[in-house]
């Protein structure tokens, strides 16, 4: 009935929301933070050596409702997905996030010139905290609040849609390897492409695809397909890109790549059969 990436309960410890329903020691609400490094990824138990479940961005938001050895237990608060990462990526006290990413990748400097030594690089999706602007030789940069320039074309406020066609925004990760549990503009997975462009045009899905398989949609038969649409596999979801292309990270090239869809299928069929379901998301 409960599900330990969506629910946080062990037998010691549980999230306030689940008293009465699972058993546990202790209930607890939580404290909020914010993620304080590029990006972290969120393991299913506190060690370093466990799989990847997915990955959270500079400036997200968690719930967190332990901390012990170094590791913090918490629940993501875009996707509410619950797990393990160090204490050490988390922070407290920082501002609101005022813009965010809205390119791949970009990179932080320790002032605004392009010329110096990058901080550090941020993935499509951070949220950042912009406290002023700076220009050099005409580029456009925003000071950010805990230090550093990011150049301002690479920004948009917060709540600002990147582009109401998803697969617009999924066709920028080409080529962006393939990783398990990568949610970043520096590694992805399947359902990862799905929800960062899905996220990046203003839409909230579930993280795991068989999350998003169960999402509110229409379900199409394979001639109904058009760009947008979803296809599931058992492990494996893709966009259509048209009637004719899938789009999708995947094991195969180890990268971000459009394929022709029949071909795909087939491709595919050997080791996870045959879609599961060809679904358009319903918002």
């Amino acid at each position: 009935m409960f599900d330990r990436r969506l629910h946080a309960f062990r037998p010691d410890l549980a999230e306030q929301d689940l008293e009465g329903r699972v058993e546990a020691t202790r209930f607890v609400r939580g404290d909020t933070a914010r993620i304080a490094t590029p990006v972290v990824a969120l393991r299913p138990r506190p060690d370093a050596a466990a799989g990847i479940d997915t990955e959270l961005l500079l400036g997200e938001e968690v719930t967190v409702f332990d901390r012990a050895d170094g590791w913090a237990w918490a629940k993501a608060g875009e996707d509410g997905y619950v797990g393990y990462l160090p204490e050490a990526a988390l922070a407290t006290e920082v501002p609101a996030p005022t813009h965010r990413i809205a390119v791949p990748r970009s990179f932080v400097y320790p002032r605004a010139e392009l010329r110096s030594p990058v901080v550090k690089a941020l993935s499509m999706g951070s949220r950042i905290s912009v406290i002023g602007e700076e220009e050099t030789r005409g580029t456009r940069y925003f000071l950010l609040a805990d230090g550093g320039a990011v150049i301002a074309a690479h920004c948009l406020p917060v709540e600002t849609v990147l582009d109401t066609d998803p697969v617009t925004i999924a066709l920028r990760f080409l080529e962006t390897p393939y990783l398990w549990g990568g949610r970043s503009g520096f590694g992805l997975d399947c359902s990862g492409l799905v929800q960062l462009s899905l996220m990046m045009a203003g839409r909230k899905v579930p993280r795991d695809t068989d999350m998003q398989a169960a999402f509110p949609a229409e379900d199409l038969e394979r001639h109904d397909l058009r760009r947008g649409d979803l296809v599931f596999w058992k492990g494996h979801v893709g966009f259509m890109e048209d009637e004719a292309t899938l789009l999708h990270a995947n094991g195969h090239t180890m990268t971000v790549a459009r394929e022709n869809f029949d071909k795909a299928v087939e491709r595919i069929g050997w080791l996870y059969q045959y879609p599961t379901a060809y679904r358009r998301l319903v918002f």
